[in-house]
């Protein structure tokens, strides 16, 4: 069996990720923060927003930005990383390519840079 090559990173503090919950169903985007027995703090945006936010930073329109969540684990159906699959950029590709701008210069902190 062929062994799938090591992302090095993982799924922890910094890194890209989307996050699904339920009750109700929501899936938001952003960098991960913290994960605890209490919940998921997140640095992030609703997944429904992403192409209007993305759209207000290209022309220069004000639009909220990332905010600071918190979500209990009751809530959270599921955690994944934020990658490229079969082609398609990750949401985090997206915005670099269309912005000419890294992640980290929309969150106010650096990404993947131990705390």
């Amino acid at each position: 069996m062929k062994e799938a090559p090591d992302s090095g990173a993982g799924i922890g503090p910094g890194a890209a990720v989307v996050i699904v919950l339920h009750s109700p169903r929501e899936k938001c985007w952003g960098v991960l923060d913290q994960i605890s027995q209490a919940g998921v703090f997140l640095r992030g945006l609703d997944l429904n927003a992403f192409d209007d936010w993305l759209s207000a930073v290209v022309h220069g329109e004000p639009f909220p930005g990332f905010g600071d969540l918190f979500f209990p684990l009751w809530r959270v159906e599921r955690i994944v990383r934020d990658e490229d699959s079969a082609g398609v950029p990750s949401l985090s590709e997206q915005v670099e390519r269309r912005t000419g701008r890294v992640l980290a210069d929309f969150l106010g902190t650096a990404m993947n840079q131990p705390r």
